[in-house]
Formats: structure tokens, sequence, C-alpha cells
């Protein structure tokens, strides 16, 4: 039988390899109602907020081969956040909680086994939501086969518009 020490960094461990991204953030100072505030925040983003003793979330990134720096970043009273979906909306959400009460202030984080430092959290909560930057991925996609349909119809509509002048003077 597992120790419950064990359950709980399995638990840990599972919530961590179902997310491409872990963020660490210092929850000190915060009222109940704050933290409260910003879990239902974050689940509008698909994300989660636990806490959870250091050693257990240390000892459950070192089996999910996270790396091992971010292991520094797990002293005093940290939450990690993970989710299904975008690590932007979730530092976004951390970010503007931070900025409007001083608390929740990012400490770092993992996206896709690489580790974040609070400023390149940061730079990802400054990115646009993940439909826009689809949709501007989609325009940039689209821009060649625009322009390769705008030049291959060009000669057609250029004779087309000499026949139309010729017909109008004569």
């Amino acid at each position: 039988m597992q120790s419950e020490k064990q359950i709980i960094i399995n638990e840990i461990l599972e919530r961590i390899n179902a997310s491409p991204f872990v963020l660490i953030s210092d929850y000190s100072g915060m009222t109940v109602p704050q933290f409260e505030a910003v879990r239902d925040k974050l689940a509008e983003n698909n994300a989660e907020f636990h806490v959870n003793k250091n050693t257990f979330v240390k000892r459950a990134a070192q089996d999910a081969k996270l790396p091992e720096e971010l292991g520094d970043l797990l002293t005093g009273q940290t939450a990690i956040v993970t989710g299904a979906e975008d690590v932007c909306a979730a530092a976004k959400v951390l970010k503007d909680f931070n900025k409007s009460t001083g608390k929740g202030a990012m400490k770092g984080g993992a996206l896709d086994g690489a580790l974040l430092d609070a400023a390149q959290v940061d730079a990802l909560a400054s990115l646009p939501p993940r439909e826009v930057l689809l949709s501007q991925l989609l325009g940039v996609l689209q821009a060649p086969a625009s322009k390769l349909v705008r030049t291959l119809n060009e000669p057609g509509s250029a004779l087309a518009r000499v026949l139309a002048a010729k017909g109008a003077e004569g």
C-alpha cells in the first residue's frame, strides 16, 4: 500500500503530466476570497491553482522530468498552476491579479519541459489570446495564396479592361 505522501505526489505528478505548462506563484498574503477569485478566473481558462508542500511538488517535478532549476523556485508559500490549454491566458490571470492586489507574484515555471523565469511568464501574459494568435497565423498563411491568385488573375483582368476600353471607343 502506498504511503499518503506518495499518493499526494502521484496526484501532483498526474496534474503536471496532463499539462503542457506549470506556473509557480507566490500566494503569501492572499485572503481566502482572493484565493477563490484567482481559482475561479483560472477555471474559466481551463487552469487550476493548487497549494501543496514544496517538497512534494519538487519530487513530482523531478519525476515529470522538468528542469531541476524549477525546484529552486519552490520556496516560501508557493502555488502551482496547471492547465489543459492556454498558458498565456493562465499567466494573464495571475499578472492581472498581481497588478490589482500586489499579491500572487509570479516566480516562474516550465513550458513544454523548458524552464521559464518570471520575465518570460510576464511576456507570455502580454500575448493576445490564443484565438487571436490563431487568426493572425491564418492571415499570414493565406497572404501568399491570395497574392498568387491576384497575380494569376491580373493578365485576364487587364485584357478584359483593354477590350472594354476598345469597345467603348468604337
